[in-house]
């Protein structure tokens, strides 16, 4: 599995990168200019990510708006709907409003840090990337 972490706190970054790291390569991200590239340059190069875990909070760009234009250019490049790259948002902000924006957004997970170990896994088996 190909993963890319996009988390502009350092600490939230390595937790997720070891959680991701037994199930295969992970890239990060500090800002949504920094996911943009490495989203943009995976789809150029034929290898694509299977998950993308990303936060709401980035310095330069609400992960909302992020997530809408990963979405868009999956649409505008003919990515299939089962082909498209998983989307966990996870972040610090779990009031209602911003869940539902997420799932209006095409998410497919919601998780609210600090992450553990077990609902991470939980997570991934939900939307069918488990061991």
């Amino acid at each position: 599995m190909k993963s890319l972490v996009v988390e502009d706190e350092f600490l939230n970054r390595k937790v997720l990168s070891l959680l991701l790291d037994p199930y295969g390569t992970v890239d990060v991200a500090v800002s949504g200019a920094e996911a943009r590239e490495a989203f943009r340059l995976a789809l150029e190069e034929g290898a694509p990510y299977d998950l993308i875990c990303l936060d709401i909070g980035l310095p330069d760009v609400d992960g909302q708006q992020l997530l809408r234009e990963i979405r868009e250019v999956e649409e505008a490049r003919g990515v299939l709907p089962h082909e498209a790259a998983r989307v966990l948002m996870v972040t610090s902000q779990g009031d209602i409003d911003n869940v539902r924006r997420a799932f209006a957004n095409e998410c497919d997970g919601y998780l609210v840090k600090p992450v553990d170990r077990d609902s991470f896994e939980a997570q991934l088996r939900e939307v069918g990337l488990s061991l």
